[in-house]
């Protein structure tokens, strides 16, 4: 008999129909043999009619916390819904929220994050022959209070359920059959990969994969969960996240990725001396802004360039902020572009392979294409570049590295 963990999308509850299907499955998998505890999100489109009336009744900056608790609901009719649909099919189920799963996070309202899950009431239920109904994206802080875990924290919400349960498996069933090479609306060459490594995944996640939150793979590495990404509409294998050992067919480039949701902004004319970039930095840090690429030019004549990227969505505040910095530490001027994303391809076949940045560069030069900006890990390059020519990048890049099949020789232990 094996533990699994399913975890359901808002897509695969969208409306009574799928959650009769979800339910269907559920039974099904609990009928194998299996004990089953189920994550499920907020049933399709709860979640921002919710976020449309906090705004509407509480104004631009809702209250944290009640706007925590607001969103929360989206999740508890899901489990409600869901466990009358499982008992009307013969299983006995029971619906938890937050705090009857014993989900503990911190208090950071709205990007809450997970310090521990006490899972004895679950396991309780598992073991009297219950099937588990989770809701995801949700806990309490130390004092009782709602709190929600930030968008995706569903997925985080499941492993962090299957680590606390030793779960045999967790699977994530959304719209997509599983990871592929690339965006499939994208390029009409786009494949499944049937495994991918947990470092691989975190940075399709990171650079613009939309099939897997990135806190929930860091949790699966952290704690060693299997992730089986599938298909809710549909049965078949899907996509494995597992440890790098298990990934036999290590491939140079396993997926090139895109992010359009990015903004540049450089700052010209900075005095090239300590502590001024700790000073343009700070306040954006303060204001919860994630700054990703940072470029420092060769310091001439005493001075500076810095360039940076955001997310679009904090684009205009950061803009605002740097502008204020610029002004304390005299930097010349401040310039801001909305139309760029970042195209990136992963693989871990990269740590085997010299000259892969070189080849991206030469494919995207022969489209006539301009890199702005450039970062790099052991396993993935990252360019930045204009936004317009994102899709022309995507199918040149995953037609020279994942359509040409090369892969990396796979050491033996």
């Amino acid at each position: 008999m094996a533990l699994i963990v399913q975890k359901y999308g808002g897509t695969s509850v969208a409306d009574a129909e799928r959650i009769r299907a979800v339910a269907e499955r559920v039974v099904a998998t609990a009928r194998e043999g299996n004990q089953v505890a189920v994550v499920v999100s907020a049933m399709g489109g709860e979640t921002d009619r919710l976020v449309d009336l906090a705004h509407e009744l509480g104004g631009d900056e809702p209250d944290p916390r009640e706007y925590d608790a607001l969103l929360s609901t989206g999740e508890q009719k899901t489990t409600a819904l869901l466990a009358m649909a499982i008992r009307r099919l013969g299983a006995t189920a029971r619906s938890f929220n937050g705090a009857q799963m014993g989900m503990r996070t911190d208090a950071a309202h709205t990007r809450a994050r997970i310090e521990s899950l006490d899972a004895g009431r679950i396991r309780a239920a598992l073991d009297q022959g219950h099937i588990a109904v989770l809701a995801g994206f949700q806990g309490t802080d130390e004092d009782g209070n709602i709190t929600t875990l930030g968008r995706g924290g569903s997925d985080t919400s499941a492993v962090a359920a299957a680590a606390a349960l030793e779960a045999d498996v967790c699977e994530i069933y959304t719209d997509v059959d599983g990871v592929f090479t690339t965006d499939p609306n994208v390029s009409s060459r786009a494949r499944k990969l049937e495994r991918v490594a947990y470092d691989e995944m975190l940075e399709l996640a990171s650079l613009g994969a939309r099939v897997l939150q990135t806190r929930s793979v860091k949790f699966a590495k952290r704690y060693g969960v299997r992730l089986h990404v599938r298909s809710s509409f549909h049965g078949g294998e899907g996509t494995w996240v597992v440890p790098e050992e298990e990934v036999m067919e290590r491939l140079v480039v396993s997926g090139v990725t895109y992010n359009t949701n990015e903004a540049k902004i450089r700052v010209r004319g900075v005095k090239d001396q300590p502590g001024v970039a700790a000073a343009l930095f700070t306040p954006l840090s303060a204001s919860a802004i994630v700054v990703d690429m940072i470029i420092q030019n060769v310091g001439q004549d005493g001075s500076t360039d810095l360039t940076f990227t955001v997310p679009r969505d904090d684009y205009a505040r950061a803009l605002g902020l740097a502008q204020d910095a610029a002004s304390v530490i005299g930097a010349q001027a401040v310039e801001g572009d909305e139309a760029i994303a970042k195209v990136s391809i992963v693989g871990l076949g990269m740590k085997d392979h010299a000259g892969v940045a070189t080849r991206m560069f030469q494919v995207l030069a022969e489209e006539g294409i301009n890199i702005q900006l450039i970062s790099t890990s052991e396993i993935k390059v990252s360019v930045v570049i204009e936004e317009k020519y994102t899709e022309l990048a995507v199918r040149a890049l995953h037609a020279a590295f994942v359509e040409a099949g090369a892969t990396a020789p796979v050491e033996e232990s």
